[in-house]
């Protein structure tokens, strides 16, 4: 996949081009991947946070409240960070987030009582939220249109098999008889030395090293350089003269707000399952605590699977309309989501796993295309930050939903029930997709690939 950049031909520049290109994904590769340190230690901490109720007054219900104002901050977080990632540079917003994580995973391990959690965690989402969009911004800088969504299915494993190993490493320390506390501190270390490199090795764009910069996407909302109306202060022609030249576009565009209300749906079942499956191992099918923050890693794992897939695949069909690849992910993706709830009733525990397999590979390929290649497509050389910072909050806006709503849920009506309502929502993104598919085709989007 990665061929066209890392085999060395023509002239020297364009040989040294290539080996930063590659350096420049590695970078973001292990930097956002490992965010998911700081992110997933609280879903494989639960059960052992939930266990400790009586020393820290947490039930389920106060657990997901702490979920759901994380991802509530995350959402807010997401306006701000990604408008403030395209006046500010993507590289700098990219390393603010990655060590305010490891500021907020250090108080949040020092913590005790909901005050201080809801606090700590409200902080670890906000700073993280600058994360994806200055990736992003990097990415859209340093490659071609034609390689957006190749590039983005490689650079999405990061918050997949990132994820997925993120969540094994902290469950083998728990099951090494670590507590919940020092699952916070480890994975806090581990992703500051993770920016120590970030600092040395990321670059913003191939300008600061006297290098080429790619072509601008044709379907840029920015115009076919990605630069109109007037432009920021002399030598940075990337940076919009305002705010409101930034949004103007976004608030226009009828494809873009189709993409927003897809966001709103996967995220809400990503992030639910996400904070939800190690859980739902120990209640409906009796496994361990460790176990189950093991078996958790299967879900981003087969997801970063279908993000390469994904991703290659909208490269090269649908004209550039990427929701050709997406519509039939959604339709399996919501068959599967009702294949689990079914495994659920029956307490089965090994089709339960592959269903929840099955759910990944579906939805998590159409996801990582929204906030990513979608957003360099549409955000140009201007605004790709802001786009993927408004898809994104779009979808962590409705992912809200995810951690009180669907706890309370699953108290209420049981684990079949909440499962089936995810069915609906899947269904409902599947409608939004589709429109936008018929949106684009009649538009007659040029080729991108």
């Amino acid at each position: 996949m990665l061929d066209a950049l890392t085999t060395p031909r023509g002239t020297p520049e364009e040989a040294r081009l290539r080996r930063w290109q590659v350096t420049t994904v590695a970078v973001l590769l292990v930097g956002y991947a490992g965010y998911y340190l700081c992110r997933s230690n609280l879903s494989v901490a639960a059960p052992m946070m939930l266990a400790e109720s009586s020393g820290l007054g947490l039930d389920r219900q106060s657990f997901g409240l702490i979920s759901s104002l994380g991802v509530f901050a995350y959402a807010i977080g997401k306006l701000v960070t990604g408008v403030l990632g395209d006046f500010l540079g993507g590289r700098r917003m990219f390393l603010v987030g990655l060590f305010g994580a490891v500021l907020a995973s250090v108080v949040f391990g020092l913590g005790s009582g909901i005050s201080l959690f809801v606090a700590a965690w409200i902080l670890n989402r906000f700073v993280q939220s600058g994360g994806w969009g200055g990736l992003v911004k990097v990415a859209s800088a340093w490659f071609s249109p034609r390689v957006y969504g190749s590039i983005m299915g490689v650079l999405s494993l990061s918050f997949l098999f990132g994820d997925a190993a993120g969540r094994y490493f902290l469950g083998t320390l728990i099951s090494r008889g670590f507590g919940w506390r020092a699952v916070f501190f480890i994975a806090a270390a581990v992703l500051a030395a993770i920016g120590l490199f970030a600092v040395l090795l990321l670059r913003s764009r191939p300008r600061d090293l006297g290098l080429p910069e790619p072509p601008v996407s044709p379907l840029s909302l920015f115009g076919p350089t990605g630069r109109p109306g007037p432009l920021g202060p002399p030598g940075d022609d990337e940076r919009p003269a305002s705010v409101l030249d930034l949004l103007r576009p976004y608030a226009r565009s009828g494809s873009f707000w189709l993409v927003c209300a897809m966001s709103c749906g996967l995220t809400l079942i990503r992030e639910t399952l996400n904070t939800w499956i190690p859980v739902y191992l120990v209640d409906v099918h009796g496994v361990s605590v460790a176990s189950a923050a093991q078996y958790s890693a299967l879900f981003p794992f087969v997801g970063g699977l279908s993000t390469l897939a994904t991703g290659w695949a909208s490269d090269r069909v649908g004209k550039g309309n990427r929701a050709a690849v997406a519509v039939p992910c959604l339709a399996l993706c919501a068959a599967s989501l009702a294949g689990l709830a079914w495994a659920s009733r029956a307490g089965a525990l090994t089709p339960a796993l592959f269903l929840i397999g099955s759910v990944a590979f579906w939805l998590l390929g159409p996801y990582s295309l929204l906030a990513g290649a979608m957003a360099m497509d549409l955000g140009g050389r201007t605004g790709p930050a802001t786009a993927a910072g408004l898809i994104d909050s779009a979808g962590y806006l409705g992912a809200v939903l995810s951690g009180f709503a669907f706890g309370r849920l699953v108290d209420v009506l049981g684990w079949a029930t909440a499962l089936r309502a995810l069915v609906l929502v899947a269904g409902l993104t599947l409608v939004a997709a589709l429109a936008y598919w018929r949106l684009c085709k009649g538009a007659g989007l040029p080729e991108v690939s």
